[in-house]
């Protein structure tokens, strides 16, 4: 098993990290079914697994928060077009 870095995590695609997380918990339970103690290998494969998975929540709270500050400024692109809109009406 190979180390993984996290420069190699944030160039993989979602896909990618997906399958990888799939397959380091299958080794995973593989390595602990084998051995009865934490070895190298186990601790390597959590670790890569951790790596993954950090990963993963930051790209998912990134994307949240991007959706939330959208989100706010289409409503404050809203109330500005209602504002003029309105006073549009009264000089009317």
């Amino acid at each position: 098993m190979t180390l993984l870095r996290m420069k190699d995590v944030n160039k993989m695609d979602e896909k990618e990290r997906q399958s990888k997380i799939q397959e380091l918990r299958l080794s995973l339970i593989r390595s602990q079914v084998t051995a009865h103690k934490a070895t190298a290998k186990t601790k390597e494969i959590k670790r890569a697994l951790a790596r993954l998975l950090t990963c993963q929540g930051a790209s998912e709270r990134t994307r949240a928060l991007s959706m939330i500050k959208d989100s706010k400024q289409n409503k404050k692109e809203s109330s500005t077009f209602n504002n003029s809109h309105k006073e549009g009406l009264e000089k009317k």
